[in-house]
């Protein structure tokens, strides 16, 4: 009888880590025979958090991410078990480059230049991006000795420590800061970058090491089924739709928010801000961090406390669709990304309808524009028409686009993106050190370790794992009592 009784999941927070933790709940319970009840409760009207995508008179805008990453294989697994593997696509390899804006010019990235690093000398020392000064102190890194064995160091830090400050300012912080909307003197190198310390301390040299791995690759002589960056045909939603769909609408409560999250002697209970309470035998806390804290501030205030520090960004993405007539010379890339030294509100822009097949009609073109960040969290504030107006007398003149949109889209997030601030990792520890002792609490999410959509994907499938584990346990521990008692 024992056996028999159904055991309580909730999961808070329907973005993709809660998404793809409940799909991860039932396929263990199942292969478990394990007999639980599952609810999502999201405090939107509708599922999917930052992944949004709408289809305006054949166009495909995204509002949040716009690809995820084919390196790591969570997200691409979950597409293969979901049968939407015939939906990828990936990127139009003729416009794969990218561009910097220096003196409010674009100018292409390198050839071989991987996000810090020159890996091909050639195309490094012809362009116009850097002074010479800096191409040779760039160079240069291959002579430096390796660093001091810090516990970590801010991405700055380390790229001026190795490559010079114009590499900071010139790629680093625009690369990495179209990323994570952040200072690259405030993010941490451990939590970001961690395989660039690794190079240094491997081989000595970040250049040799990148080198080194360039020419493993290209004499391994295995090419990619998929391209680095993939979407699906008809945008991201595709994926949220289909997990919406295996979960079915009787598990899921969208405009339903949490207020608190308490212990109880026999599991939690979850508290919505209308005053209605579930019990649950297990929860799963898959929204950004600072919200979890206010969560579980009078249930488990230590795990509170270190959550309460890693703060969120504000981000806008400004979607702008123009005839393609209104750029009479085209740039040939994926888009562009500025360097703070330029003073501009615009981190980034993407051409979506170069980088995407399907992302606009012939004739058209699709451009969208990244705002936001800690410094400029104010913008979020602005109302729809300021802040196409200033996005479009920034990145009009970069793009030579001489026309009027046909129409333009704002999203705002005020919560999307955490900062992987110094001391980011040994956090994250703490906070699974304290997670130990409380059985029945997970979480997942972007605020941990990656913010990339299979980095949230895996965090979804790990607290979905910790927390089956922990129940078939008990499920296991309460037969056995029975078995004795007989």
């Amino acid at each position: 009888m024992v056996a028999a009784m159904k055991m309580r999941i909730v999961v808070v927070g329907g973005g993709i880590s809660g998404l793809a933790a409940a799909q991860r709940c039932l396929e263990l319970a199942e292969r478990q025979r394990l007999p639980i009840e599952l609810t999502v409760l999201e405090a939107a009207s509708r599922f999917g958090g930052a992944i949004a995508t709408e289809i305006t008179d054949g166009f495909v805008i995204e509002g949040g991410p716009d690809s995820f990453l084919s390196e790591k294989p969570w997200a691409l697994e979950l597409a293969r078990k979901l049968g939407l593997e015939g939906r990828l696509v990936g990127t139009n390899e003729q416009f794969r480059r990218t561009y910097i804006a220096h003196r409010g010019r674009l100018h292409p990235l390198p050839e071989g230049f991987l996000l810090l690093a020159p890996t091909r000398l050639w195309p490094f020392a012809l362009s116009p991006l850097f002074s010479w000064k800096g191409k040779l102190r760039m160079a240069a890194e291959v002579l430096l000795p390796r660093g001091p064995a810090l516990a970590d160091e801010t991405l700055a830090s380390f790229v001026a420590r190795r490559f010079g400050r114009e590499a900071v300012e010139r790629v680093a912080q625009p690369m990495i800061g179209g990323i994570y909307l952040a200072n690259a003197e405030k993010l941490s190198l451990r939590a970001t970058m961690p395989r660039f310390l690794d190079m240094e301390r491997q081989r000595r040299s970040v250049l040799l090491a990148m080198r080194a791995q360039a020419r493993a690759a290209r004499s391994s002589g295995s090419g990619a089924r998929w391209s680095l960056f993939l979407s699906f045909d008809a945008g991201l939603q595709v994926l949220v739709d289909a997990l919406v769909q295996a979960l079915g609408p009787a598990r899921l409560c969208p405009s339903t928010a949490v207020a608190e999250v308490n212990r109880t002697p026999t599991g939690w209970q979850v508290v919505t801000l209308a005053g209605e309470t579930t019990h649950a035998d297990a929860v799963i806390l898959a929204v950004p961090a600072a919200r979890v804290a206010r969560m579980v501030r009078n249930s488990v205030p230590a795990l509170a406390s270190e959550l309460a520090s890693i703060a969120t960004i504000p981000s806008v993405t400004v979607s702008l669709a123009y005839p393609a007539s209104a750029s009479p010379q085209p740039l040939s890339g994926f888009g562009f990304v500025v360097p703070r030294t330029e003073g501009l509100l615009t981190w980034a822009c993407t051409l979506c309808h170069q980088k995407y097949p399907g992302r606009a009609p012939e004739g058209t073109m699709l451009v969208r524009a990244f705002l936001g960040g800690e410094e400029q969290a104010a913008v979020l504030g602005w109302d729809d028409a300021r802040l196409v107006s200033a996005v479009r007398e920034e990145i009009e003149p970069l793009l030579r686009i001489r026309s009027e949109p046909l129409f333009a889209r704002v999203f705002r997030y005020p919560e999307t993106m955490p900062l992987y601030a110094l001391g980011h990792t040994e956090r994250v520890d703490r906070i699974e050190r304290i997670l130990d002792a409380h059985a029945g609490l997970a979480l997942a999410g972007n605020s941990y370790r990656g913010v990339g959509i299979p980095d949230c994907i895996h965090a979804g499938q790990r607290a979905a794992e910790r927390i089956c584990s922990q129940l078939l346990e008990r499920q296991v521990a309460a037969e056995q009592r029975v078995v004795e008692l007989f």
